[in-house]
């Protein structure tokens, strides 16, 4: 199921932290919809001292082509104990939408 993120409010870290997800936004430029692989949401750093927990932050950022016109988007996860937030270059935060990989199944 495909999550549309909201503009002003990150997503729950303790629903994502440690799971890969899927992103999908329109190209800016043909609008195509375009279609990740899966990203990994990284923990948020432990604050250092004298740094509030809220100012604690990890990245994992990647890039992505555009399939129909190939304009290269950069990917960026932002995980902070308040939240992630999926950020793509030159898309508006409330256009992208994620979705949470399921675990692999047992098959034995």
């Amino acid at each position: 199921m495909w999550i549309q993120q909201k503009a002003d409010e990150r997503a729950s870290l303790s629903d994502l932290q440690g799971r890969a997800v899927g992103l999908k936004f329109e190209c800016n430029k043909c609008h195509a919809e375009v279609f990740t692989d899966l990203i990994g949401v990284p923990a948020p750093d432990a604050p250092t001292p004298g740094q509030p927990e809220t100012a604690a932050e990890n990245y994992e950022i990647e890039e992505i082509q555009c399939h129909n016109c190939g304009m290269r988007h950069e990917l960026m996860v932002d995980s902070t104990f308040d939240g992630v937030l999926f950020n793509v270059s030159e898309v508006a935060p409330d256009q992208v939408s994620y979705q949470v990989a399921q675990p692999e199944q047992d098959l034995r």
